[in-house]
């Protein structure tokens, strides 16, 4: 989902006096957020974040003041040390656009203003996967999650993962979009190496992650190898996934890890 479509802008329709749109514009030196971070503020709430601390505190307050008499456009900057006594020390510009309409033409001018989300395939919806959909609903991916076994998915998620109890995960390879991240952790290996086959055999795909330890790909690899898989594709096999330096094997570490890992293909 895009960024806005992972916060929840249901209650917008409580809001009828319009809203403003608060952007980080140029950052310099240390800020708590990076350029381009935004936050919706209402009369009565407040969506997103940039940053916490006074720097939030006293743009949500400047935003409240335009919402009713303000220009629509507006940009200011903000020392962090000496106007706002944060320790960061950085400099930024704030960019303040009032936004008029109903609650649905704002979330729909928010959307489609965002980054398209990057599309993500996870295969398996064990611990793991269910820890990981967790971190990344609220991220902006766009996420379909995939497993066959009868009541895989008996728990909830936030409305926009798109769940696929499907027999033939394959198919969910092959009709998947070009740059989309692949995740596979199912419940068997052999399915597994499937999967892994069929995301090795396109050239296209942003990122292809499995589960499991050095030993578990090495032998993937040999027996891909083995079929005709060319080294390239092979080199591109992510096995293990995640960020190396955060430990634990808890379904829960293991979800940060990679939902760390996957942040960097944002940045990139």
């Amino acid at each position: 989902m895009s960024a806005w479509q992972a916060i929840n802008l249901g209650d917008l329709a409580d809001d009828t006096t319009g809203a403003v749109l608060v952007s980080l514009g140029r950052v310099q030196g240390s800020a708590p957020r990076e350029a381009g971070t935004q936050m919706l503020v209402t009369s009565t709430r407040q969506y997103g974040t940039i940053g916490g601390g006074a720097l939030e505190y006293q743009a949500a307050a400047r935003a409240r003041e335009l919402i009713k008499t303000g220009p629509e456009h507006l940009a200011e900057t903000a020392i962090l040390g000496p106007d706002l006594g944060q320790c960061c020390g950085g400099q930024v510009d704030l960019v303040f656009e009032r936004l008029n309409g109903t609650a649905d033409e704002i979330r729909g001018r928010l959307i489609a203003a965002s980054a398209p989300p990057l599309p993500l395939y996870l295969f398996g919806a064990g611990h793991v996967g269910k820890a990981l959909v967790h971190v990344l609903q609220n991220l902006p991916f766009a996420i379909t999650w995939i497993d066959g076994r009868p009541d895989s998915f008996a728990h909830s998620v936030r409305q926009g993962v798109h769940k696929a109890h499907t027999p033939d995960p394959i198919a969910m390879v092959k009709n998947a979009p070009e740059n989309a991240v692949f995740l596979v952790m199912t419940h068997d290996h052999d399915l597994d190496y499937a999967i892994i086959r069929q995301i090795l055999k396109r050239d296209d795909f942003r990122f292809a992650g499995l589960i499991g330890s050095k030993t578990k790909r090495a032998r993937f690899v040999q027996r891909l190898g083995r079929e005709g898989v060319s080294e390239t594709a092979l080199a591109r096999l992510t096995c293990p996934i995640g960020l190396l330096d955060i430990p634990g094997k808890a379904p829960e570490a293991i979800a940060v890890a990679v939902a760390g890992q996957l942040l960097t293909l944002l940045e990139g």
